[in-house]
């Protein structure tokens, strides 16, 4: 059974954004702030390369985001080099069952080699949750 629920471009997060590889940690920080993600590919050149996260920009500034001095720092310093990419036809399951063998939560969705998207468990989640909401309550009403 092919549900439309579980189809990669349903679940993902579309977007075209990206910081180069020579931006400031700052820099990207606040991009991730501004646009609400926290997951933001890298590119270099306009290619892809890597991927930072909130968390890994969290672990690299210390609890007080000082340490060491944040000014001094670069995506360079903290990306992810080898980040999970997957193609657009990927099928959702393969990529879940990479998330739990691999213990990440992102994966970048480009077609053509080109960025497309990105998944995270929190849109798997989020899917997961509604199809469940739905199939248990498939007039749209709430459970008595």
């Amino acid at each position: 059974m092919h549900d439309p629920h579980f189809n990669i471009l349903n679940v993902m997060t579309p977007f075209p954004h990206s910081v180069d590889l020579g931006a400031s940690l700052l820099e990207a920080r606040q991009f991730m702030k501004e646009h609400k993600i926290r997951h933001l590919p890298i590119t270099k050149d306009g290619e892809l390369c890597g991927i930072v996260t909130d968390h890994d920009i969290k672990i690299m500034l210390g609890p007080e985001f000082g340490s060491p001095d944040p000014d001094e720092l670069s995506v360079l310093d903290v990306y992810v080099d080898d980040p999970y990419v997957v193609d657009i036809a990927t099928h959702l399951a393969s990529i879940v069952s990479t998330f739990v063998e691999r213990k990440i939560g992102s994966a970048i969705v480009t077609k053509h080699g080109k960025l497309v998207g990105i998944l995270t468990t929190r849109d798997v989640c989020r899917v997961l949750a509604e199809y469940l909401h739905e199939r248990d309550n498939p007039g749209g009403g709430e459970a008595a």
